[in-house]
């Protein structure tokens, strides 16, 4: 595993030094950080049309990077790919996410967001990028609780047509050499396993299909985040660091009562302050030998963003385990002799 790392989008903004990438970055590595995931839609820090168009400018933001021994870790198109599928009762909440062009035109913005992810592959291949994050969108996701009770087929016609929207984008990430990997969420069509598998299966099991693992999205929904790692290890890919806790009382429960974030049961917290078991999901990535970065995504009802970023680095640095590359009674060992075995094991 590779870290600590930090995702930016929550940090960036118009006042110094989160206003630029140089001086956000110099600001993240002097926390202790390695690597920074950009938000590919903050044109603050990051170009993604010329990014996709010019290697020499990837180049030369990598240089500069490297002055801070920083690296970028993946690119994220969360916004974008959240319009790639939008059901119409989120037209208007969801059409900031996208140029002025486009807005109150559904089609042109679904458009506008696949050109998005067209140009985020070929950004993430002139980097030097082997995994890119972005969301599924949503056409389901209205109807997640079965009532009313829903029509017969109707959740099979919306994961068909997501798998439809999205087949030609994972074509590209693959023509890119470049994994896909969703974040799985609430307000998502792909908000746990399941709905990872049936979506999975309408893009033919496609190998750029892969997951980002956040745990803090499983707590609030009671969904067992270390037996996740288990089941899905193959396809994660990325891995947000970010905590949560989730307490029930009489008065609410899994949907918060419609309440604001730091009323609710369930709530994100910054590193260590929720109920997370961080020790042993780093030891389960330790076991299945996971190869990407630990990212750290900060979002906090309670916490100011840069001393979670403070707190946070020192966290991930001493949750990260050095995979041993030998066993522990080695020294009690001896060498293979097929000989001395038969003759242990009573075989003539």
């Amino acid at each position: 595993m590779k870290g600590p790392a930090i995702f930016l989008a929550q940090f960036a903004s118009d006042t110094a030094p989160f206003n630029d990438i140089e001086s956000i970055a110099k600001w993240a590595s002097e926390l202790g950080f390695k690597g920074i995931q950009i938000p590919s839609w903050d044109a603050r820090l990051f170009d993604l049309k010329l990014a996709s168009e010019s290697k020499i400018y990837c180049d030369n933001l990598l240089g500069m990077l490297l002055k801070y021994n920083m690296q970028i870790t993946e690119l994220s198109t969360h916004l974008q790919g959240q319009l790639v599928a939008v059901h119409p009762a989120y037209d208007l909440l969801f059409d900031p996410f996208s140029a002025p062009e486009v807005h109150k035109n559904p089609q042109k913005r679904q458009k506008w967001a696949v050109d998005q992810l067209l140009m985020a592959a070929k950004a993430s291949r002139n980097l030097g990028l082997t995994d890119h994050v972005t969301f599924s969108g949503a056409l389901a996701w209205p109807y997640f609780y079965p009532w009313p009770q829903r029509t017969e087929g109707l959740i099979e016609t919306a994961f068909k047509e997501l798998g439809k929207r999205w087949l030609p984008i994972l074509n590209a990430f693959d023509e890119a050499g470049v994994n896909l990997c969703y974040e799985i969420h609430p307000g998502e069509d792909l908000h746990d396993g399941i709905t990872f598998e049936m979506f999975l299966e309408q893009v033919n099991n496609h190998p750029r299909c892969q997951m980002l693992y956040d745990p803090s999205h499983y707590v609030l929904q009671g969904l067992n985040y270390l037996e996740h790692i288990d089941i899905y290890h193959e396809r994660i890919k990325m891995f947000h660091v970010k905590d949560a806790e989730f307490n029930p009382t009489g008065r609410q429960g899994v949907y918060g009562g419609y309440q604001p974030w730091i009323d609710r049961a369930g709530r994100f917290r910054s590193l260590g302050d929720g109920q997370v078991d961080f020790k042993n999901i780093f030891s389960k990535f330790a076991q299945y030998d996971f190869n990407g970065w630990a990212v750290l995504e900060w979002e906090c009802c309670l916490k100011h963003p840069e001393d979670g970023a403070k707190e946070g680095s020192i966290f991930i640095n001493d949750h990260i385990i050095r995979v041993t590359d030998q066993a522990f009674d080695d020294f009690a060992g001896s060498k293979a002799d097929l000989t001395i075995n038969r003759t242990i094991l009573g075989i003539e």
